[in-house]
Parts: structure tokens; sequence; C-alpha cells
């Protein structure tokens, strides 16, 4: 994605910024520690929302800020935290924001990281309220063990841009193939950052996947992600394959009102509306796989989801994934093998679907999901089993090849 030599280097907004923030609170992130929260915490960096600012409000300790904010220090050494990753994976590119913190922000920071093993961590004390409080000696010898000074740099110590709205967030690219669990966020000496934002893509153990039950294939916690899409008006398809379920219409795909709907809609016999334009999403699975089960979610879209969908899939390698990026995913009608035809959705309601697929050769690495005409989606699964796994499955009939667990099943 990126040049090695811009590695860790300040840089402008790019498409990183698209994927999921895997330090965040709403994935599982998790301040593990803090040297020191004095005028605001280190849990406000991993918040899901934008930062904020009120004139004129103020706490015992100071000026409240949205963010975190260490006192000046007027000890030997610099201030730092460690961040447990929600979504374990390769980190693309970071954030750092510093919004509203003009006269006070952090001059230089730098971040390192690890791939630790869970079972290996030691016990960290619960860090509770934390406004006015720096680290206690306990704190400090207990995330001593993760001897996070040797962890590995992915960006160096750089100086920051002050809080202003043209400033505020520096980007910096990464160029690891690496699995992170943990980040380590160091300031340099003292001062405010608002947010830290860890984009990326997860990454899951397959070798470890039951081979009895299916998984979602399109998960970006797993490695899933949006490749191509026509329209993204009022959300980003990476959304629809975020963690866990959705909280808002925020939340989901959501595309603008298509401008070449007729002006007077009609149906046809099947009951779908008779429209010429579409939107989609092409997705590249977390791992190449059979899908079996499609699950779509309208949640919180009651005036605005989609008359109707279909999802379709397709095998490339990564030289024609690019192609196709290229091309503005203009491919081949014969390469698209049918997984879903196009199926009446119904509003603020989730469906559960089988797939088309049947046979085990049938192994797929991209989804495309196409919406008619528009409209707004709030999670999409697409349930299987891993390429690995399907070629130890025993022949025999189609029928009892997937253990598929039953819901609700809408007929096609």
């Amino acid at each position: 994605m990126a040049d090695a030599s811009k590695e860790g280097k300040l840089t402008r907004f790019l498409d990183f910024a698209q994927l999921v923030d895997m330090a965040s609170e709403s994935v599982g992130g998790k301040i593990l520690f803090s040297t020191d929260d004095f005028f605001a915490p280190a849990e406000n960096l991993i918040k899901s929302d934008n930062p904020n600012f009120k004139e004129h409000e103020y706490t015992e300790f100071g000026k409240w800020m949205d963010g975190w904010e260490t006192r000046r220090r007027r000890t030997a050494g610099h201030d730092w935290c460690v961040i447990s990753l929600g979504i374990q994976g390769i980190i693309r590119g970071f954030d750092v924001d510093t919004s509203y913190f003009s006269g006070s922000h952090a001059p230089r920071m730098s971040i390192q990281a690890a791939n630790l093993e869970k079972d290996k961590l030691p016990e960290i004390p619960q860090r509770g309220v934390r406004t006015g409080a720096a680290a206690t000696p306990e704190e400090f010898a207990a995330i001593a063990q993760l001897k996070s000074d040797d962890w590995i740099s992915l960006v160096p110590m750089t100086e920051l841009k002050p809080g202003s709205t043209a400033s505020s967030h520096n980007y910096f690219l990464v160029n690891s193939q690496q699995r992170w669990t943990h980040v380590r966020l160091n300031i340099f000496p003292d001062g405010g950052i608002a947010r830290l934002r860890v984009y990326g893509t997860g990454q899951k153990d397959w070798a470890a996947t039951d081979p009895k039950d299916p998984v979602d294939l399109v998960a970006i916690a797993f490695g899933g992600v949006c490749v191509g899409f026509s329209n993204a008006h009022f959300g980003h398809p990476n959304n629809m394959i975020g963690v866990g379920g959705p909280k808002s219409m925020a939340d989901g795909w959501e595309t603008a009102r298509r401008l070449d709907r007729p002006p007077v809609l009609e149906n046809d016999k099947n009951g779908l509306l008779q429209v010429q334009g579409c939107e989609w999403a092409v997705f590249r699975l977390a791992h190449p796989g059979v899908i079996t089960q499609i699950e779509i979610d309208t949640k919180y879209f009651k005036g605005n989801s989609p008359d109707s969908c279909k999802v379709d899939g397709c095998i490339l390698t990564t030289q024609e994934e690019e192609d196709m990026v290229n091309k503005k995913w203009i491919l081949p009608a014969h390469k698209w093998k049918p997984l879903l035809p196009i199926t009446k959705l119904s509003p603020n309601q989730n469906h559960l679907f089988d797939s088309l697929t049947l046979e085990l050769q049938d192994v797929i690495t991209h989804a495309r999901f196409t919406i008619f005409p528009d409209g707004g989606v709030s999670r999409l699964r697409l349930k299987g089993f891993p390429s690995s796994i399907c070629l130890l499955r025993p022949r025999g009939d189609p029928r009892m090849r997937f253990s598929v667990k039953t819901g609700f099943k809408a007929n096609l």
C-alpha cells in the first residue's frame, strides 16, 4: 500500500483511515497503564466518538479536556501508556489526533508495538477513576513485566502539530505484516493528545477454527475488508462487517439517494421495485472459503433500507484484485458466482438466508453485495468454512456437508 521508505513518517490522510480502529473501546480496546492522568485519563484516547471541547468546563484539577493530558512534568523521564488492542492483527496506520490541545499538546511522540501471548500476560491492577492520579509503584512493577521499553518501534520520535482545526490529525503509515496485540504510546516529555486511532485489519488463528461450526469469513476482526464500492455518502461499507451488533444508523453502510430512479415507482410481479440502478460493495474475505449462510441486518434503517439485495462471489488473485480496483470493479459477469439471488429486504430487521453454494469446491476469495436501488444496511455476515477445512470435510450428500446452525430463514 505504501513504500517502505514512508513507513512511520508523518503523511496525509490515506485509505487506511477507512479500516477498523483496532484500539477503540467499541471493539474491546483497553488502557492497561499510564504514567500519569492528572488532567484527563488515557481512556479518552480510545473513545469511539470524536473529541469535543467545553470552553467553560473545569474539574478540581484544571481545565476539562477530552483526551489524555498529563501534568507538567517536573521529574526525570517522559510519559507513556500501554493499550491492549481490541482487535489483534496487522496495523496499517495511526492517527494521533491533538484536537483542542492548542497550548498543551504533547510536542513529540513515538509508538511501539508487541505481539504478546494472552496466557502469558501478567496481572495488571485495575485502573478505576484516574483523573488527578499518577501511576503507583505497584502499577509500575506490574507493567514492567511486559518489558515495553524493548517493544518494536513502529513510529520513531516525531514532532506533533498542535490541535487546531487544520492540523490536528497526524497520520503515520505502517508497512509491517506482523500481527500485533499491544501498543505503547510515548509522549515527550508530557502534554495532551485527544485520540489515538490504530487502523488495520484483524488476523485470526485459522488453525484453531472449529471445523464443525461456520465462521464469519468477512468479519473485519478476522481480516475481512472492503476493497471497492459505488457510493458511501453517509457510511462506509466496512461498518457492515464491524464487531458486534450495530449501535445506530451511523454504524452501517448508507448510500445517497440515486437520482436515476423513475419519477413514479412500480413493482414487478414479485413485489420488487423496477429500477435500473443499484449500489454495490466488494469485500475481500478474511480467508478463502465456502459461504453457506448469509446474514443481512437492516436494524435502525427504518425509512431508508434497500428494497432488495443480492450477493455474488468470485476467486481473485492479489494481482487481479489490484487490477479490479484500478478498473473500478468492472469484472466480467461470468466471474461472479451467485450466492444469493435478488431478494426482498424489510426495514429494521435481521435476515438470515441459506447460500446457493452446494459444492465443497465453490471456494471464493471475494464477495460483492449489491443493493437495489440504494439505502442503508447495518451488518453483513458471510458465514461458512475456510477452504482448508472444506478440503477435509467428507463428500456425499451436499445437504449434509455443512453444519449450519438454524435461525430465522427467509424463503427464496
